[in-house]
């Protein structure tokens, strides 16, 4: 950080590195504001992104009382041969894993409890959420919040035809062939993909499971950090439009 000071420089650290060394963390959607003019910035990792993406909205229609959310971690991105476990599931033994914590530093009131496991794959992560609002959730509602929110999309892992369930997005393979087959740059995913079909309500409890990309769900927000810390402009969701335009992300 000295050297950065000492340049004059503005520097964005990654979700790695630990947020008490910067002091302030980023997403978007949370937090846009406390960026503001700010010469240090953290933008979270790429699981933390994507809990807030769909937790924060969550949050302020229906208030949290608690969540406990389990990662299914990939082992390591698609050029790193040297990661594993290559035919091992490794978890995570300390609770909780670093994910929940981490969430606090863009959503800070938010009671979260995280455990994690590590599998041998390249393609992405999968979250398994339970959140117990503060009101009784409706499904139907749940999914038209998500589906005004920025950089959610929601999929369908099942498909109906009368009585018979047609396999279509049921898993993190089909989801990555759809973003190459949507020809997103690099065959990304920015967004965070919700199974609708696995979005569930019991009493006060949501239950849902989500996919992270966790190659390209940050990219944005690299972006709109960078808006911020230059005061280019000061409405996070001017900004997230002017980056999903600029991304072609929808």
């Amino acid at each position: 950080m000295e050297m950065y000071k000492n340049g004059n420089t503005k520097a964005i650290w990654q979700g790695g590195e630990k947020h008490a060394l910067i002091g302030v963390s980023f997403n978007a959607l949370t937090n846009y504001s406390e960026s503001i003019g700010k010469d240090f910035v953290r933008v979270v990792s790429c699981n933390t992104t994507g809990l807030a993406r769909t937790l924060y909205p969550i949050s302020q229609n229906y208030g949290i009382d608690n969540v406990q959310a389990v990662m299914v971690r990939r082992s390591g991105d698609p050029k790193d041969s040297d990661r594993g476990p290559l035919n091992s599931i490794e978890p995570v033994l300390n609770v909780p894993s670093h994910h929940g914590p981490d969430v606090q530093t863009v959503i800070s009131d938010l009671n979260i409890q995280t455990m994690a496991v590590k599998v041998p794959t390249t393609i992405m992560h999968v979250h398994c959420i339970i959140a117990k609002l503060n009101k009784k959730p409706n499904v139907k509602d749940v999914l038209s919040i998500w589906e005004s929110t920025p950089r959610v999309n929601l999929l369908d892992g099942f498909l109906k035809n009368g009585e018979t369930k047609i396999r279509n997005l049921p898993g993190t393979a089909e989801i990555m062939e759809l973003a190459r087959d949507l020809s997103y740059r690099r065959g990304d995913l920015n967004q965070i993909a919700v199974w609708r079909d696995g979005v569930h309500a019991l009493d006060d409890k949501l239950y849902y499971y989500q996919a992270i990309h966790q190659e390209s769900d940050v990219v944005p927000e690299n972006i709109d950090a960078i808006r911020a810390m230059f005061s280019l402009e000061s409405d996070n969701m001017k900004s997230i439009h002017k980056t999903n335009k600029a991304l072609g992300i929808n």
